[in-house]
């Protein structure tokens, strides 16, 4: 990611409650016709980045990992130690993201997001985000639904849709894709499965930022999502076009004025074992 991701900045060390954090992002276009992932490196990542043919033009990015450093705040408390790790992985046909977010070696929360890659990009089958307990959202592709862990009533399934945190990665995989075809002001929409819930997100390409971050300096493309209502949070991502579109900073801020922002401290390439 609201791709994306949140960050539980108040571990029960320091007795606060759970802040957000971004880990997402949309990225939406009509479904590419094509077939074919592509071979090849990329900056984005490890060997089996690569093309997919169509219309709609995909770079789907390469097994990495990302590694964050999180600041949020609470109210009048900042709070800092907060560390998230982002695993993607993929071999060209199916991949598995991860994202977990610790605080003094202890796991706070983490996101997986389950797939193939098809002509369309990523496409996801099943999205967690475990906390005390895991909740879920299966996307269940053939049947054009949306089944929930929590007993919540089925959704439909639009085409292209996206969960919280593959939004990133096939949002990276359109702009890696070609760039000009998202110029500043063009506005990107798709559904984005929660594991409670699932609505379209709309998303406003920006121009491009210097970023001075704990990996270095980048050069990055801002894309924001903006509350639509009372209760919605604001998402800014930046992705990075000489790391493959990969996002290099996130931020989310909730209606309150709190917020979680994330910046890239590390980046290697990840190589998918079974």
């Amino acid at each position: 990611p609201d791709l994306v991701a949140e960050a539980n900045a108040a571990a029960e060390a320091i007795e606060s409650e759970e802040a957000k954090a971004a880990a997402a992002a949309a990225a939406a276009a009509p479904a590419a016709r094509g077939t074919g992932s592509g071979t090849g490196t990329e900056a984005g990542g490890g060997k089996t980045a690569g093309d997919i043919a169509g219309p709609v033009a995909l770079q789907i990015p390469g097994s990495v990992r990302l590694g964050f450093a999180a600041t949020a705040q609470r109210g009048a408390q900042p709070m800092q130690g907060v560390f998230g790790e982002l695993d993607w992985l993929q071999d060209g046909t199916h991949y598995d993201a991860d994202l977990s977010w610790t605080f003094l070696f202890k796991t706070l929360r983490s996101q997986h997001s389950t797939g193939t890659i098809g002509p369309g990009g990523i496409e996801p089958l099943r999205y967690s985000d475990s906390r005390k307990n895991e909740v879920a959202a299966n996307l269940v592709r053939e049947q054009g639904r949306i089944d929930f862990t929590n007993n919540a009533p089925s959704l439909p399934l639009m085409p292209g849709a996206q969960d919280r945190l593959s939004i990133v990665m096939q949002l990276g995989g359109l702009m890696a894709g070609n760039p000009a075809r998202y110029p500043p002001g063009t506005v990107i929409s798709m559904q984005t499965v929660g594991p409670r819930d699932a609505e379209v997100w709309s998303f406003v390409v920006g121009d491009s930022e210097t970023l001075d971050l704990p990996a270095g300096s980048f050069e990055a493309r801002k894309l924001t999502r903006n509350a639509r209502k009372p209760q919605d949070d604001k998402i800014e991502l930046w992705l990075a076009p000489a790391l493959g579109w990969l996002p290099v900073r996130i931020r989310q801020t909730q209606p309150n004025g709190d917020y979680v922002d994330l910046a890239l401290r590390s980046k290697m390439p990840l190589e998918r074992t079974n």
